[in-house]
C-alpha cells in the first residue's frame, strides 16, 4: 500500500490558514473597551496625616501639616489639601517666625505656588494678623498676594486695616503693600503707618 504524505509547502499553507482563522475568531472586542483604551486616566495618590518640611538651599523654610492630601498625577501635577492645612514658617536660624491656617489649599508643583482658600489666617511672631478668603503663596519669591478683600490687625501701631483690593507681602510679614485703602475704597478717611513697606 502506498501512503502519500503532503509536502511541507502544503502543510505550511494549511497551518498559516488555520492560524489566520484562529486570530480572526479570537479578536472579539467590545467597542467601549476599544474607545476607552486611548483615553487618559487620572491617577490620584492619597496621603493622611501629612507632615512635610519645605527647604531652600538646605535651610528649612516651613513645615506643612494636613489631615488629608490628594495628589493628582496629570500633565500639570497638583496637590490638594481639602480638609485644612497648617504651615509654620521659620527664619534662617530655624526659629518659628509665623504660621498660617486655611480650610483648603492647592499646590501647583511646576509653578511652585499654593492657592489658599476659605478662612485664611496668617499670624506673625510680632502679633500682626491677616484674615482673608483667598491668598496665593509664591514659594519661589517668598511672597503672599491676593486681589480679594483682606483685613490686617497690627500690634505696633495698634490698628486694624481693611484692604478692599488685596495686598502683597513677604511670607514672614516683614513688609506688605495694601491695595484699595482709604476713603475712596472703604469710606473711612484713614492714614496707614506701615514701617518697612518698601516693595
Amino acid at each position: 500500500m502506498y501512503t502519500r504524505f503532503p509536502n511541507t509547502t502544503t502543510i505550511r499553507k494549511w497551518l498559516a490558514c488555520v492560524f489566520c482563522v484562529a486570530c480572526c475568531m479570537a479578536c472579539e472586542n467590545n467597542m467601549e473597551e476599544v474607545k476607552n483604551f486611548g483615553k487618559k486616566t487620572t491617577g490620584i495618590e492619597e496621603g493622611k496625616m501629612i507632615e512635610n518640611y519645605l527647604s531652600s538651599n538646605g535651610i528649612m523654610k516651613a513645615k506643612l501639616r494636613a489631615p488629608l492630601m490628594l495628589r493628582y498625577l496629570t500633565d500639570t501635577a497638583k496637590i490638594e489639601f481639602p480638609k485644612t492645612l497648617h504651615v509654620d514658617f521659620y527664619d534662617s536660624l530655624a526659629a518659628e517666625e509665623s504660621w498660617l491656617d486655611a480650610k483648603y489649599g492647592r499646590y501647583l508643583e511646576y509653578e511652585n505656588k499654593v492657592l489658599l482658600r476659605d478662612s485664611v489666617i496668617f499670624k506673625s511672631k510680632k502679633g500682626d494678623t491677616l484674615w482673608c478668603h483667598e491668598l496665593y503663596w509664591d514659594q519661589t519669591a517668598g511672597t503672599f498676594f491676593t486681589d480679594k478683600p483682606a483685613i490686617i490687625s497690627q500690634k505696633q501701631p495698634l490698628q486694624k486695616i481693611y484692604a478692599s483690593k488685596g495686598l502683597i507681602a513677604d511670607q514672614n510679614f516683614r513688609w506688605f503693600t495694601l491695595n484699595g485703602v482709604g476713603k475712596k475704597y472703604t469710606g473711612n478717611n484713614n492714614f496707614i503707618a506701615v514701617p518697612d513697606s518698601t516693595y
